[in-house]
């Protein structure tokens, strides 16, 4: 992402770690949140009820404990490393990529979309299985059903077959592909109409800022993928039965059939206030740490 000599690959991989692990700390709970209330099908009363944000948070802490908000976060803390840093490398690689095909020096909005989209898509790959686990760990009713991350992955494989783990892999490369080009789209974009950083402090702020509205714009491109994906991901493959969401575009239909369009866009809140704020916290820590590897070579 920085405009600087680029760095070997280990150094940006690194980087891109410590960059999704940053995240994930700070911003987790919502993402609990976001799929209890994404899991949701009916308008149901009670504790497994919820009427939105505030609403969720309130019950998961009075009915399940604090604790909870942080349930299947080993699963995230290992993803991260790898998703992150693949996120940011690869968005590196395929910018070299498409710079020398298209034979030009500089990037520009169209070839950042690409960049990103590309990028979003080669990450599906490393998520799919751990946000798989994630999920079935973070909805209420499989609490009962797992006693962690590594009993997910063997009653799964037991019950479902290896390949159930990377169930929901076309709606992932949908949601990551969306969510990127949106993200590293509007990076490139928002960077080139703020004013240029003349100081340290200046150029966090850019980031800050820029990464914020990029995450932001992602997830309203995004949301509907990631809410069928939740759906997709939490439905036991049966043998013999055909799933109620199994496809991407198909599950998007099932979903405004029964539910309505705005359904679509169950758990946004909570999704938006942490890829907003996390995805300038994602670029500000990564450009940080590229700052010091860079640094640290200089020397």
């Amino acid at each position: 992402m920085s405009t600087e000599k680029p760095l070997p690959f280990i150094y940006q991989f690194t980087a891109g770690a410590v960059a999704g692990v940053s995240e994930i700390l700070t911003m987790y709970p919502l993402d609990v949140v976001k799929t209890r209330v994404q899991l949701q099908t009916g308008k149901g009363t009670g504790a497994d009820s919820y009427n939105g944000m505030l609403d969720c948070f309130q019950k998961i802490v009075r009915n399940e404990g604090f604790s909870r908000l942080y349930r299947g976060i080993t699963a995230p803390i290992l993803m991260e490393a790898p998703k992150r840093a693949t996120k940011f490398a690869a968005n590196d690689e395929w910018g070299k990529f498409y710079r020398s095909v298209f034979g030009v020096d500089k990037m520009n909005q169209s070839l950042s979309i690409l960049t990103g989209a590309s990028a979003g898509a080669t990450e599906s790959f490393v998520v799919v299985p751990f946000e798989l686990v994630k999920i079935r760990l973070q909805d209420k009713a499989s609490a009962g059903k797992y006693t962690g991350m590594i009993d997910v992955v063997s009653k799964t494989i037991r019950n479902e077959g290896v390949l159930a783990m990377y169930n929901g892999l076309e709606s992932t490369l949908w949601r990551h592909i969306l969510w990127n080009a949106g993200y590293f789209g509007c990076i490139f974009q928002v960077r080139e109409l703020l004013p240029e950083a003349t100081t340290k402090r200046g150029k966090i702020t850019n980031d800050l800022i820029s990464g914020s509205i990029g995450g932001t714009v992602g997830t309203i491109i995004n949301t509907p993928m990631d809410v069928v994906k939740s759906r997709i991901q939490n439905s036991p493959k049966v043998a013999g039965q055909v799933p109620k969401y199994n496809w991407a575009w198909g599950a998007c239909a099932t979903v405004m059939r029964e539910e309505g369009f705005g359904a679509l866009y169950k758990g946004f809140l909570p999704k938006v206030l942490r890829l907003g704020p996390g995805g300038g916290i994602l670029l500000v820590v990564f450009t940080g740490v590229m700052d010091f590897f860079r640094s640290v070579r200089a020397s």
